[in-house]
């Protein structure tokens, strides 16, 4: 079964990841099985049955070993750095299934040391390590137009560049041999987008207490030089109090605390987004807001729970 493609971990991102596998016929054909393992057992039988009747082959395993053992490229897309290395280095996790020829795509975000030390064991076992991680959240995992951000193995980035993430992802930049510039990149990204979405936060915050139209105010912001597709997709609903996760506010908050880590080592100054982690860590560490499981976009709750204008007073009052 060593012509099989492997998957592990079906959560917000890994569930849709690995659809597209299926949907653009790189995994689940006869020749091709996709090989799935989960945490959470039951995640996988519910992908198993959204194919029933569609000839697609899905073949669950019991531990990620058992993923690693039966497959020659394996994608894994773990939410935290604590689950990934207990999935890594466990008595049955991926590290204990790595031999001679085994590929190992790993797509988390990650700190730059824990990439390096996974692809260092993955070599030392004979395998080759593709670190991968994505932007893009649950829309862009589900319709395939997520964008890698990769390093480590040129020779597994050109293997599977134009089929494994192009079935995944709109776009696979390559940025070096070695393994840390991948999350380099991912950790400005996704800083940079916590940033922004806790100043339009702050900005439709004020145009509420001053007595703006906040929806006119989007409108507005969609119209100039400032115009951004995470303005037009959060803003409407972070001013309806719709935070359904498509990006768990405790994930981007854990990126932008690894990015300010970064820039301190780096002797980068970073000061505005320095302020954007803080005010994503006060948010998700607020017990009577609960918003941690929530879309990032529910650090804006925070923003008005902090606020002394009437508007503000009053919103929260309806919670």
């Amino acid at each position: 079964m060593h012509s099989a493609i492997g998957f592990i971990g079906l959560g917000i991102m890994g569930e849709g990841m690995a659809a597209c596998l299926v949907n653009e016929g790189i995994a689940g054909t006869e020749a091709t099985p996709l090989i799935l393992w989960n945490r959470t057992q039951s995640k996988c039988e519910q992908f198993k049955a959204r194919f029933d009747g569609k000839n697609v082959q899905i073949v669950i395993m019991d531990t990620a070993k058992e993923v690693i053992e039966s497959c020659s490229i394996i994608y894994s897309m773990l939410s935290t750095p604590e689950a990934s290395k207990a999935v890594f280095e466990g008595e049955q996790g991926v590290l204990a299934g790595v031999s001679e020829g085994k590929a190992i795509v790993d797509c988390a975000t990650l700190a730059e040391e824990d990439m390096q030390r996974m692809n260092e064991a993955v070599v030392k076992a004979g395998g080759r390590f593709l670190e991968a991680p994505v932007s893009g959240s649950k829309v862009p995992a589900a319709t395939g137009t997520l964008i890698f951000l990769c390093a480590g193995s040129k020779e597994l980035f050109d293997e599977i560049v134009d089929s494994g993430l192009k079935a995944m992802g709109k776009a696979s930049h390559f940025f070096s041999t070695e393994v840390g510039y991948g999350t380099r990149a991912k950790l400005v990204i996704n800083s940079l987008m916590g940033t922004m979405v806790a100043a339009v936060g702050e900005g439709l915050a004020l145009s509420e207490s001053v007595g703006l139209d906040p929806t006119k105010m989007i409108e507005v912001i969609g119209q100039g030089a400032i115009q951004s597709p995470v303005y037009g997709l959060k803003g409407p609903k972070m001013i309806v109090k719709d935070h359904a996760p498509n990006f768990p506010l405790k994930h981007a908050h854990k990126d932008m605390a690894l990015a300010c880590d970064m820039a301190k080592r780096a002797g980068a100054e970073y000061s505005v987004m320095e302020k954007a982690e803080e005010l994503f860590r006060a948010a998700r560490e607020d017990m009577d807001l609960n918003v941690a499981d929530e879309d990032f976009s529910a650090v804006f709750e925070k923003i008005h729970k902090d606020s002394t204008s009437d508007f503000s007073k009053n919103r929260m009052k309806k919670e």
